[in-house]
C-alpha cells in the first residue's frame, strides 16, 4: 500500500534545464495546448486521462521525481491530488503554471517563453489556446442570445444563464466548457506533416 506524498510547489524562478533534467515533466493540459508549446522534454497526459496512464507510468512514477505543469497550476494540482497515492516518490507542482513562468521571464525583461528553456513546439504551429475557445464561444452566445432578445425576449435567459456559468467557473476554478471543447476534433492531436 502506497502513502499519500503531498506536492510541492516549484517557484518559476526556479525553473531550468538543469532542475528538469532529472525529473519526468507532465504537462496535464489537452493534446491542442500541448501542440501549441510546452516544456522541452514534457509528456503530454491531459488531466481527464491520468487515471488510465497510471499503468504506464507506474515506474516512472516510483523512480523519478515528477513536475507536473499545466496553464495555471490548477489542472496540476488536481493531477497531484489524483497522483499522490500511486507511489510517486516526489511530485511537484510548477507554481502558477506556464502563465506564470512566462509571465516572470516577460517581467525580468527577456523574449524567452520560460527561463533557461523555451518552448518545444512554436505557438505559431498550432491553433488556438483553450482559454481563447472558451471566450469566444461565450462571447459569441452572449452576443447572439442579446441580438435575439430583440425578437424573443426571453433569449436574455441564456446570456443570464452563460454569465452564471462564467462565474462558477471562476469560484470553483473549473471549466465545463472548456472540457467540452477539449473533446472536438479540432482539438486533438494533429497527424505530423510530411
Amino acid at each position: 500500500m502506497s502513502t499519500r506524498t503531498p506536492a510541492t510547489r516549484l517557484h518559476p524562478a526556479h525553473l531550468n534545464t538543469d532542475a528538469l533534467s532529472d525529473h519526468l515533466v507532465l504537462d496535464v493540459r489537452s493534446e491542442a495546448e500541448f501542440a501549441a508549446g510546452s516544456l522541452p522534454g514534457a509528456h503530454n497526459t491531459p488531466l481527464d486521462r491520468i487515471e488510465q496512464a497510471l499503468a504506464d507510468l507506474e515506474l516512472e512514477l516510483a523512480q523519478r521525481d515528477v513536475v507536473l505543469v499545466c496553464r495555471s497550476g490548477a489542472r496540476a494540482q488536481r493531477a497531484a491530488d489524483a497522483l499522490a497515492t500511486s507511489g510517486a516518490s516526489s511530485l511537484k507542482v510548477l507554481d502558477g503554471g506556464l502563465e506564470a513562468a512566462s509571465s516572470a521571464v516577460q517581467g525580468a525583461g527577456t523574449s524567452q517563453a520560460v527561463p533557461s528553456i523555451g518552448w518545444s513546439t512554436p505557438a505559431s504551429e498550432a491553433g488556438w489556446g483553450m482559454e481563447r475557445q472558451v471566450r469566444l464561444v461565450a462571447g459569441s452566445i452572449v452576443a447572439t442570445s442579446i441580438l435575439a432578445s430583440i425578437w424573443k425576449p426571453k433569449a436574455r435567459f441564456v446570456a443570464g444563464g452563460i454569465g452564471a456559468g462564467l462565474t462558477f467557473a471562476a469560484l470553483s476554478n473549473t471549466c465545463a466548457m472548456g472540457a467540452a471543447l477539449r473533446r472536438l476534433p479540432f482539438n486533438r492531436p494533429r497527424a505530423p506533416r510530411s
